[in-house]
C-alpha cells in the first residue's frame, strides 16, 4: 500500500506542478468567474468554488507532505554519504535529523564556537603570511 502511495504521490505531484495544470485550474477559474452572472451570484455559485478549492488543497496537502518528506529522507541519505566518504569528516554528524532538539542544540554551539576560533585563526594566519612574504620580500 505505501509503494502504491509513493507512485501515486509522486505522479500527481509532477502532474500538478505542471505548467499545463496550472492553465487547467486557471480556467476552471475564469469559467467560474464568468458563470457568475448567469447563476446571479448565488450563494450556490460561491459554494461550488469554495468546496472545490477546499478538497483540492486538503488532498494536495497529503501528496506534498509525502513528496517532501521522501525528497528530504534523500538528500539526508546523500549527505551522510558524503560525510562517510571524506577523511576527517565526523562520523557522529551522520543521521543528524534523529537527534533530540537539545542535542541538536548543542553541536549548533559547538560549531559556533569552531566558526568564531577558526575566524581567529584565519586572521593570525593570514597576518603571519602576510609577515613571512614582506620578510621574503626584503
Amino acid at each position: 500500500m505505501n509503494e502504491v502511495f509513493r507512485k501515486f504521490a509522486h505522479t500527481t505531484s509532477e502532474a500538478v506542478g505542471s505548467s499545463g495544470t496550472f492553465i487547467v485550474a486557471l480556467a476552471a477559474i475564469v469559467a467560474w468567474v464568468m458563470l457568475g452572472p448567469y447563476f446571479h451570484y448565488s450563494d450556490t455559485w460561491q459554494l461550488v468554488i469554495n468546496t472545490a478549492t477546499t478538497i483540492v488543497t486538503f488532498l494536495m496537502v497529503f501528496l506534498i507532505q509525502n513528496t517532501q518528506n521522501r525528497d528530504a529522507k534523500a538528500i539526508h541519505l546523500k549527505l551522510d554519504e558524503l560525510i562517510r566518504s571524506v577523511e576527517g569528516a565526523r562520523n557522529r554528524l551522520v543521521d543528524l535529523e534523529n537527534l533530540s532538539d537539545k542535542e541538536l542544540a548543542r553541536l549548533q554551539q559547538e560549531f559556533q564556537r569552531l566558526r568564531e576560533g577558526s575566524d581567529d585563526e584565519e586572521v593570525v594566519k593570514s597576518e603571519n603570511e602576510k609577515t613571512a612574504l614582506e620578510t621574503n620580500a626584503k
